[in-house]
Formats: structure tokens, C-alpha cells, sequence
């Protein structure tokens, strides 16, 4: 395999198993020139940190020194491969960045493939930092820049961080107590908290996702490496047959396949609920008095990181009034924007004049890290740089939500029905029989992982299945744009003691849209039930993720979930959906709907099936409160 192909190959590797992850350096294009070219000279440091902990750190230096260069870093713990100074890798995904000419930085983290160290997941940031021998990523950046400023030579005293994924936490590590010279941090796909991020989402588990990633990525490394470890073998390519079937309940993973040498999937396993464990790697309190400018980038459909970029941002809005903080989100998978075009996802067709991620490159990220480090170019004026799904176009905000949002509530009728308007004489509720033994599937396709075009698919399957709500509005006669926020207030029963709820807000096309180039074969867009959004909560936690508690048996219970922002219009024409339903396999691992302490160490005979009702009637009118942007 040629170096300069061995990211990409990496990533797409990852994509389509449903790993998540992305690796490192750049991302090469095969139709584009070698981005390592020529130009730069490698060379390969071990950089001590205050600790004594030496981290592996390859450093490409233009070779034309007839001016200074910033730096431009990215810190990960997917391997800074290739190793060795005659062997190089690809610098950034954006040609633009490798024409210009920075000083390149990669960095494994501490603990990971050649970098010295323990390696611990999410490492919790300090509460202060007065005592100058204790560490965190914040500490460790600090230390490898101001080494890289005293010890590179033609360099300009400027720093600019970014990264994807968990790359992107690191970046987003870099903006707490910044060494003076980072002048600019983007964040891209960031990990803020993964209880509602990656592994979790209001406390429910994403299996897939969750069981690829710590089978390949968590296993022990006693010594430096350069190689990785040995990828899991499913024994069949179907992960809702796997994980049903052949696993069965998560208290089977360590008797049949790790054995207990995942320390991670122990921590896991031990950590149910939103302890101090996972209190400790939410990044969020962390972020205060930031100096650095930061731009924050997600993708509208990425299926691993959304709460990230978005919690994110808010937050470094809300605790450092006054700084540079922008946001851009546009309609990408995980990481999208650095490894397609993003003009599509699945059959779900955007736009291509020009394609999203060639504008987010030329006219945003380039520019952002220009005129922050170069002092050339305007950095992007506006706060926040969203794409509106739907009319598929970009649009420009002053703030993020848009201000002059009106609140509105989308009543979820009795009779199947959704409006605006509540319906009083509609049947009180809706039940449905939930099954964990015959879970809904989350896709139709056939995969072991967390398929990335999930968020965009069809759910015409789901929607025809007898443990699957579903309330359609009448056609709409004027487009109808959502933006920020949805959050869902479910009134709900179950005859037994536990149930997961999942909420999903879907666009009906109507029945006579044509088809586009990217649709799968036997896939049409006419009446195409496409998902925008959606959600799910382990009911157990409706009250406190600290503290979960059982339902009363027929008890009417009210469910209020948030589901992450929006920006999409709904086309007069077409019609607004909310499927409702309690499984989501193997998306989400199986409640066992009887009440357990911890659902990674239930039994099979803990599993039974229940009712489900969703109220619609009286103060027990379930409802979706949703900002309408004129």
C-alpha cells in the first residue's frame, strides 16, 4: 500500500465497520496531488512532558526557509503512522494547507503506539493547574508547543490545533489553560461526554458502535508500538444476527469473546449509570477562560458526535463571552467533510454546485487558520455557518439557535395523526407490543456495525411494523423550517418495570419525487420516509442519570427528551412524521423490560416482553415542542 493512501484506507477501513474513529495524519485524495510532496523534510521526536513521559512526534518542515511557518498540530491516539523519517503520511485533507505551507505536527498521544505513558480514555482534565507536576491533555499540549517553539527552527511563534473525532477532543483539550502561542482550535466531530456521545445516548448503550470500536482499539499495550491490534472476526457479517443470536445479552461478552482483557469494556460494564466516573471525562465544565479563537465543526448526520460539537460550542458561547467562537454544520457523516464530498449520504441527495465539504474547505477552515496564523485572509464573519437540509443551501447566523425561533407544540393524536393543533376527541393512547426478542431493526442493511447513513435512511420498514408508532401530519401547503432544538414530551405507560423510549422526526417526500444517481438499487424517493432526527432515552434515567428507578406498572409517566438541533425545512408538499418505539437492535443493546441494576450483567430470563402506551388525551396529551424559523 502506497503511504500516501494508507489514511484513507485506514478510515474507510473504520467507516464501514462501524469503528468510528478516525486516524491520522490527513486524508489523502487519490485524484490530487501526493499530499506529503517534496516539500517538506520529516523528522521524528520523542517530546518530554513535565512529568518525565517522552510522546512520539512527527514533524514535516517545509523545505524552502526563505520565511517562517505557524505550526499546525494534531494530537491523536490513532497512530502517527507511518513511521520513520524516509516514510511519509498525508498532511491534511485540504490541498490548500499543503500549497501554503505550515509545519505539520502529529503526535501519538501518551500511552498510545510509540508515545511513552499510561494511555487513559477521555483523560479527566485538572480542576486547577498550580501544582506543575500533575497532567492531562491540556498539560501535555501546553508542554509539546512550547517545546516545538524553542526547539523548531523557522517557525513564526504561532500554533493552530485541529483534528476529527477523537483527535477532535484533543483539540478541544488544547483551548483549556492554551499556551500563548495557539492563536486558533477547531475542533471537528469532538467527543464531550461520553454519556451522551459515542458509547451513550441518555444512557442507552450503541452497541455496535461501542463493541467494534473497544474490541479494536482497547486492547492492552504494555510496551510502545507501531502496529495495531488485532481486529475482532465476526463469524457472520449480519451484527442484528450476532448480537441477537450468538452474543445474546451483553453479560456474554467477556464469557465469550473478551475474556476480561478489555479493561475499557470492564469500566463500562462497571459504570451503568452517570457516576463519578463519567462525570470526571465530561470535557464541558472544563472550558473556561479560553484565549485562543475556536471554530467548531460537525456534520448534521453524524451518527457518532453530534452532542459534541454542539455542547461544545454552547458551551465555550456561554462561559467566554467575547472570544472568536464560530460553529459550521453541514449535512456530513462522521467526519465527512474531510473524506467525501458531502453532497450525499445513502440515497439522500444534498447538493453539488459546489459540493459542501469543497465550500467548507476553500471558504471556511482555510481561511479560519489563515488569518489566525498568517495574518492573510478574513477569517468567516458569521457565528454560526449551518446548512439547511431540505432546501439544501447554506445559510449564515449571528447567533446559534437562530434568534426569533417560535416555539410551537406538534401534538401526537390518538388517532395516528400529527398537528399544530390538538385533537380532543382522538382515542386517549396508543399501545404497542415490545419484543426484545424480535427488536426493530435500526437499518435494513446488512452490517456488524453503525452504518454511517443510518440518520439518513428510509424508514419505511420501521414504519410498517406493528411495534412502531408513527404520527404523519397532513400534506404540508407552505414549507415549514425547524431549527435548533426538538424536545420530545412523551406521557407513556408500560405494564412492566423498565423500557427504552426512541423518538425520530422523519420527512415524507411526496410519492411523485424522482429519483437521483445515488439511489440504491430498488430504492425510489417517491413517498421516501427520510430520518432528519432522532433520539432515544433508557427510561430508567428520566429523572436522574445518577439515580435511575424502575416505572410502576401502568403508572402514566411523563418521558421529556431532548433531541439534538435541527436545521431542516420541510418542503410544502411533503408531510412531517414521529415514529415512536421502545427497541432499536442493534443500535441500542436490548432493555430487558423487567427492572435489573445493571443491564450489562442481566440474563436471558430477564428479558420478556411488554406493553407500551403513548398518551394523547387530557393533561396527558404527548407533544414534540419544536422552534419554527420564519
Amino acid at each position: 500500500m502506497k503511504s500516501k493512501n494508507l489514511f484513507l484506507s485506514i478510515f474507510l477501513l473504520a467507516t464501514i465497520s462501524g469503528l468510528g474513529f478516525i486516524a491520522s495524519p490527513g486524508i489523502s485524495k487519490p485524484d490530487k496531488k501526493d499530499l506529503s510532496s517534496d516539500d517538506y523534510e520529516k523528522y521524528e521526536y520523542m517530546i518530554s512532558m513535565r512529568d518525565g513521559v517522552k510522546l512520539f512526534t512527527s514533524v514535516y518542515v517545509p523545505k524552502d526557509k526563505t520565511e517562517d511557518y505557524p505550526f499546525l498540530i494534531l494530537r491523536t491516539p490513532y497512530s502517527v503512522g507511518p513511521y520513520g523519517k524516509a516514510k511519509k503520511g498525508s498532511l491534511h485533507h485540504s490541498q490548500l494547507f499543503v500549497n501554503e505551507k505550515f509545519i505539520f505536527v502529529f503526535q501519538d498521544v501518551r500511552g498510545k503506539f510509540m508515545s511513552e505513558g499510561e494511555f487513559v480514555n477521555m483523560r479527566p482534565e485538572l480542576n486547577d493547574y498550580a501544582d506543575k507536576t500533575k497532567i492531562d491533555e491540556s498539560t501535555d499540549t501546553w508542554d509539546t508547543v512550547d517545546w516545538l517553539i524553542n526547539n523548531i527552527p523557522n517557525n513564526n511563534g504561532k500554533t493552530g490545533l485541529w483534528g476529527i473525532s477523537y483527535p477532535g477532543f484533543y483539540a478541544a483539550t488544547a483551548t483549556i489553560n492554551a499556551h500563548p502561542s495557539i492563536k486558533a482550535i477547531s475542533p471537528q466531530a469532538p467527543i464531550a461526554d461520553w454519556f451522551f456521545d459515542d458509547f451513550h445516548h441518555h444512557g442507552a448503550f450503541f452497541l455496535p458502535h461501542s463493541f467494534g470500536f473497544i474490541s479494536a482499539f482497547g486492547q492492552p499495550r504494555p510496551v510502545p508500538t507501531k502496529k495495531w491490534g488485532k481486529r475482532f472476526k465476526y463469524p457472520t457479517p449480519d451484527g442484528y444476527e450476532f448480537y441477537l443470536n450468538k452474543m445474546g445479552p451483553l453479560s456474554n461478552a467477556n464469557k465469550k469473546y473478551f475474556k476480561n482483557n478489555i479493561a475499557f469494556w470492564n469500566e463500562i460494564v462497571a459504570h451503568p449509570n452517570y457516576d463519578d466516573f463519567w462525570q470526571k471525562r465530561n470535557l464541558l465544565p472544563h472550558l473556561k477562560n479560553i484565549k485562543p479563537a475556536v471554530l467548531i465543526v460537525g456534520g448534521w448526520f453524524d451518527a457518532e458526535d453530534l452532542y459534541g460539537p454542539l455542547h461544545i460550542y454552547a458551551t465555550i458561547e456561554k462561559n467566554n463571552p467575547g472570544i472568536q467562537n464560530s460553529i459550521v454544520m453541514g449535512p456530513w457523516r462522521h467526519g465527512g467533510w474531510a473524506s467525501s464530498k458531502g453532497d450525499h449520504l445513502g440515497n439522500v441527495f444534498f447538493s453539488s454546485d459546489p459540493d459542501p465539504s469543497q465550500y467548507f474547505q476553500d471558504n471556511i477552515e482555510f481561511p479560519f487558520f489563515m488569518h489566525y496564523l498568517k495574518d492573510k485572509k478574513k477569517a468567516p464573519k458569521a457565528e454560526a455557518i449551518m446548512y439547511e437540509t431540505g432546501t439544501n443551501k447554506w445559510r449564515e447566523f449571528d447567533t446559534w439557535p437562530p434568534e426569533g425561533l417560535q416555539k410551537k407544540k406538534l401534538y401526537l393524536s390518538g388517532d395516528g395523526s400529527l398537528d399544530f393543533t390538538r385533537h380532543s376527541e382522538t382515542p386517549e393512547f396508543r399501545k404497542f407490543v415490545s419484543d426484545p426478542n424480535i427488536p426493530v431493526p435500526f437499518t435494513q442493511s446488512i452490517s456488524t456495525g453503525m452504518t454511517t447513513e443510518y440518520m439518513t435512511d428510509d424508514q419505511r420498514f420501521a414504519s410498517r411494523r406493528t411495534d412502531v408508532l408513527t404520527y404523519q401530519s397532513s400534506i404540508l401547503v407552505n414549507d415549514i423550517t425547524l431549527a435548533g432544538k426538538l424536545t420530545t414530551n412523551l406521557f407513556v405507560s408500560t405494564d412492566h418495570t423498565s423500557a427504552d423510549w426512541i423518538v425520530k422526526l422523519i420527512d415524507v417526500y411526496p410519492g411523485d419525487y424522482p429519483d437521483n444517481k445515488y439511489n440504491a438499487k430498488g430504492v425510489h424517493m417517491g413517498s421516501y420516509q427520510q430520518m432528519v432526527r432522532s433520539e432515544v432515552i433508557r427510561g430508567r434515567f428520566r429523572n436522574s442519570y445518577e439515580n435511575p428507578e424502575p416505572f410502576v406498572p401502568n403508572k402514566v409517566t411523563l418521558i421529556k427528551l431532548t433531541l439534538q438541533d435541527v436545521l431542516h425545512t420541510f418542503k410544502k408538499g411533503h408531510r412531517i412524521m414521529i415514529q415512536v418505539q421502545s427497541t432499536w437492535f442493534p443500535l441500542v443493546d436490548r432493555n430487558p423490560q423487567n427492572y435489573v441494576d445493571n443491564i450489562f450483567e442481566a440474563k436471558e430470563e430477564d428479558f420478556v416482553k411488554a406493553v407500551h402506551k403513548v398518551y394523547s388525551d387530557g393533561e396527558n396529551a404527548s407533544f414534540v415542542e419544536v422552534s419554527v424559523l420564519d
